[in-house]
């Protein structure tokens, strides 16, 4: 006799995988379909607006916040510039 305990159990599906999710997704992209193609002229006069309010976004995000550019003195990179650093390079005019 075959315990139920020792058969190896099928995990379900996540919702992404089920067929629901299939028909949410097919029902969302024929609501945004019809809701672009009535409002158009609304869609279309708010993109100028939309370009604007992107750009602090993308520089919050893409910067990870101000902590790190990367870039400016020695001084503020936490050491002091040594005289090779300061010393002109070769081709260089001092």
């Amino acid at each position: 006799m075959t315990d139920p305990h020792s058969l190896p159990q099928q995990e379900a599906p996540g919702f992404w995988r089920s067929r629901y999710a299939i028909g949410l997704l097919v029902m969302g992209a024929i609501a945004a379909y019809f809701l672009l193609s009535e409002h158009r002229a609304h869609f279309i006069g708010a993109l100028p607006l939309l370009l604007l309010l992107a750009c602090p976004l993308m520089h919050v995000f893409m910067h990870n916040g101000h902590g790190s550019h990367g870039g400016g003195h020695a001084e503020h990179r936490g050491h002091k510039a040594s005289s090779a650093d300061s010393a002109p390079r070769s081709g260089e005019q001092p």
